[in-house]
């Protein structure tokens, strides 16, 4: 599961998650790339599951960069607890997400092979994508996909 090794604080307030990306919206690693259309949060669960879904159906040819790092620690009080005494403690860690960010990458596999596998992480992930090619001109602001349709 992927967790900070250490953090200045052991809490967050919740912020906001508005805007676009303007960091890590390039394909800067491999041939093509899964990009978020819209804005959400993932867990390092989902995070984990999406990663096993594409190396399962890649069958470990090719390589594969996780774009996203869940840093957030996401607090929750216990069932039945009343209101006050204090933030729960840290349930799971987060990755905030901004439209355009990329959040996988993969290379040294075809491009029908690649569009199939992050078809199947979608699947996963609560959000939007769009498959990105290296190389290839996109319009600079990211298209509203549907959960599951790469462009």
């Amino acid at each position: 599961m992927l967790v900070p090794k250490r953090t200045k604080y052991r809490k967050m307030q919740k912020g906001n998650n508005r805007g676009t990306a303007y960091r890590g919206c390039d394909v800067s690693f491999g041939d093509f790339a899964m990009q978020a259309v819209e804005p959400g949060r993932l867990t390092a669960r989902q995070i984990e599951a999406a990663r096993m879904a594409i190396t399962r159906h890649v069958k470990r040819a090719g390589k594969l960069w996780i774009r996203v790092f869940p840093h957030r620690p996401v607090s929750k009080k216990p069932l039945e607890v009343r209101m006050g005494g204090g933030k729960g403690g840290v349930e799971e860690w987060a990755a905030d997400i901004l439209p355009g960010r990329v959040m996988y990458e993969i290379a040294g596999i075809d491009e029908k092979t690649a569009r199939e596998a992050f078809r199947l992480a979608g699947h996963k992930i609560p959000i939007g994508y769009k498959f990105l090619v290296r190389g290839v001109i996109e319009s600079p602001a990211p298209v509203k996909a549907k959960k599951g349709k790469a462009s």
